[in-house]
């Protein structure tokens, strides 16, 4: 009997040892996606080329975030300008791990090509920026993820939050900036520690 216990656990130990090795090292695009990621959502977007994707197709990169829409002279051209001032002091090693996304809160007017439009005049129109659009619905529910709020004042008006916001390679919420031109020191630190990381 025990020769016989003892030759399966030589068979035991001899096909476990064909098996492929172990790597505890897995990319972000490999790793499951957690509950506190945006990945969940099953939201469809469509973006300034007219390419219909979903969120979780940007799985791996860290994504910088900000809700607009394209018709707005007050707010929206500030936080292009601190989106882009952002942008300036990521070196390029970090931008290849990094998009820079501008959400559309206003989807009826901003079609893809009201978007494409909108990116060729603010110099938008190349990697790593990504212009979004996306049902009412969705846009709603993404921006109380972010807990950004906006409500429409005027048929080409919106009121609505200030917020940048940085997402993990996992799609978590990590870190946001809030206000106009306010100092960005810590959301491109945040950006580069993330980015580093691949």
């Amino acid at each position: 009997m025990k020769k016989i216990i003892l030759a399966i656990f030589i068979i035991a130990l001899n096909l476990q040892s064909c098996k492929e090795p172990k790597t505890t090292a897995t990319t972000s695009k490999e790793k499951p996606i957690t509950d506190l990621s945006i990945y969940n959502l099953p939201s469809k977007w469509t973006n300034q080329e007219g390419k219909n994707i979903e969120l979780k197709s940007l799985k791996g990169k860290v994504l910088v975030m900000v809700m607009i829409y394209t018709s707005c002279k007050a707010a929206c051209p500030r936080l292009v300008a601190d989106m882009r001032a952002i942008e300036e002091k990521l070196d390029n090693e970090t931008k290849k791990n990094v998009k820079l996304i501008l959400v559309s809160i206003d989807p009826v007017t901003d079609t893809p090509q009201k978007l494409k439009s909108f990116a060729i005049a603010n110099k938008l129109n190349h990697d790593p920026w990504i212009l979004l659009r996306s049902t009412e619905e969705n846009t709603r529910e993404f921006a109380a993820i972010l807990a950004v709020n906006y409500k429409q004042i005027s048929p080409m008006e919106f009121s609505h939050s200030n917020i940048i916001s940085v997402f993990n390679p996992d799609g978590e919420l990590i870190y946001q900036q809030e206000g106009l031109a306010v100092n960005n020191e810590k959301t491109v630190e945040t950006i580069n520690q993330e980015a580093k990381k691949f």
